[in-house]
């Protein structure tokens, strides 16, 4: 199957939407509860309202900032990124989630489009576990040749569907669309941070696995022996050509 290819102005369109999905429930969440507040002189209620507004507004905060790392610039080009500011933004995003994340990597800078795949991997692999669970992260090696690995363990984990060919950037019926972008998106950082990215499933458990992609093996071209004295016609032999 070919490979799709997103111009700039629908990738970035459909990035937006991702974004502005991931944002509009707890926004929506802080405007109720400041209607509650206008509206409703009951103090229980105010402080439902007040409890609401303080909870949504750390979500909204947690998912914008993590938003910025894992879809936005995250400072100027070629950039790198310290891990522990992934750690803390991932961290943010499951504070009032049903998922526990386990995180382990060196305190180092990182390629930012190394870091940028590997919040993406995060929420893929919450994708793996619907029903939540544990996602345990991990991130050995150097930032030139870094091996990321997510384990999602809950109830029902699945790969998520057609995760794996929006990935290699050839979704099923050629389309990407709002739903699908993540993955794609994935990819692309992927390919650009010269990185694979594979799945596997076992049980209740997901593994994602990144590494980075093997150098091209240089075909060895084989040379003959240098003929030796013993090879070389005698003086005593015929010769092939005729003297005149």
């Amino acid at each position: 199957m070919n490979a799709v290819t997103l111009d700039a102005l629908d990738l970035s369109a459909l990035l937006c939407s991702r974004v502005c999905h991931d944002v509009i429930s707890p926004v929506g969440a802080i405007v109720n509860g400041l209607e509650v507040l206008e509206d409703d002189q009951d103090e229980s209620m105010r402080e439902f309202a007040l409890d609401l507004i303080r909870k949504s507004a750390r979500h909204a905060s947690a998912r914008l900032q993590f938003a910025r790392i894992a879809f936005g610039a995250a400072g100027s080009a070629g950039a790198s990124i310290d891990l522990a500011d992934a750690e803390k933004v991932s961290r943010g995003m499951f504070s009032d989630e049903k998922t526990q994340l386990s995180w382990s990597a060196p305190v180092a800078l990182f390629p930012k489009n190394k870091v940028k795949l590997l919040l993406n991997l995060v929420m893929i692999s919450t994708g793996a576990i619907p029903r939540g669970g544990l996602l345990d992260v991990k991130v050995t090696g150097d930032g030139e040749a870094p091996t990321l690995v997510l384990v999602a363990k809950g109830s029902h984990a699945r790969i998520p569907p057609h995760v794996e060919a929006l990935i290699a950037g050839t979704p099923e019926n050629g389309v990407v669309d709002a739903h699908g972008i993540l993955p794609y998106y994935a990819g692309l950082v992927a390919r650009a941070a010269a990185m694979t990215v594979s799945f596997s499933i076992e049980g209740d458990t997901v593994t994602i696995r990144s590494e980075p992609v093997a150098a091209a093996v240089e075909p060895v071209i084989e040379t003959p022996p240098a003929s030796s004295e013993d090879d070389r016609p005698s003086d005593s032999e015929p010769s092939d050509t005729l003297l005149a």
